[in-house]
């Protein structure tokens, strides 16, 4: 399905971090509740997306029921939806669940004259982020293979500093070595990050990088340690263009989020 002959429209979602029951709560938040929310609102401002992106930590307790419930919420849109792991998932667990017509992890996607590429940066067990030879091989043959596909590139870490220095320590630890290996494909345009439940707009010489905030609790940006921001659950709009251009924009939800435990120092 594709919302006009001018541009693709993707919706972009992170950092659901759904837990394994409903009604249970992360730093007092009800993740589960505002993933919802969110994605009601998405719908209701927007109408209709060709594309629905979850970009990580989908969710805090990997298990079943977690992606059972946003298999159940997402697939009652009727839009095609690709998931990629961020470090609090199960990306095993997710292969398995999230993997139907609709919802699933596939890796690559061709719309129109775009080509969408995920890739995995978790590394088992840790908070930041690795792209192993593997998934910048992957990218590689891509981009390679297909010159004339412009290309989304979406993975869960960022590859460009926040400026919060916490955060900064979970970058993707060899970013130098995807953004030599992207910049050598002009078609690549795009990359769009999870992570850093904050919004991220950079631009490189020849690739734009987004980051989106979460769809429930937010961190305060430039921080040198952990901390919390009270701005409310978000998602992200992209437009690609078949010229290549692309444009976006954050749209925060309008109610405000409730029960945010901002004493704590982690989660």
């Amino acid at each position: 399905m594709t919302l006009s002959t001018e541009c693709l429209s993707i919706l972009q979602l992170s950092d659901t971090h759904i837990l394994a029951t409903p009604s249970a709560t992360l730093l007092g938040v009800d993740t589960a509740y505002y993933f919802r929310a969110v994605l009601a609102q998405a719908f209701a401002e927007r109408k209709t997306f060709d594309l629905i992106m979850l970009t990580g930590d989908i969710a805090q307790q990997p298990v079943m029921e977690s992606y059972q419930y946003v298999l159940e919420h997402i697939t009652g849109y009727g839009t095609p939806c690709v998931c990629l792991p961020g470090n609090h998932d199960d990306y095993a667990l997710m292969q398995k669940i999230l993997n139907t017509r609709l919802v699933n992890c596939r890796k690559q996607l061709f719309l129109k004259n775009w080509q969408i590429i995920s890739l995995n940066s978790q590394i088992i067990g840790e908070e930041g982020g690795f792209l192993p030879s593997e998934e910048l091989a992957f990218l590689d043959r891509c981009l390679s293979q297909y010159p004339g596909q412009y290309a989304l590139i979406a993975v869960h870490h960022h590859v460009l500093a926040t400026e919060s220095v916490w955060m900064d320590t979970m970058m993707i630890t060899n970013s130098g070595d995807f953004l030599a290996l992207v910049g050598q494909y002009p078609q690549a345009k795009v990359v769009l990050n999870g992570h850093i439940h904050q919004s991220m707009d950079k631009q490189t010489p020849s690739l734009r990088v987004l980051g989106t905030p979460s769809t429930c609790f937010q961190f305060k940006p430039k921080s040198v340690e952990f901390a919390l921001d009270d701005a409310s659950p978000a998602y992200r709009h992209i437009q690609l263009y078949p010229d290549g251009r692309v444009s976006s924009q954050v749209s925060h939800l309008l109610e405000p989020l409730i029960g945010l435990d901002g004493g704590t120092n982690g989660y």
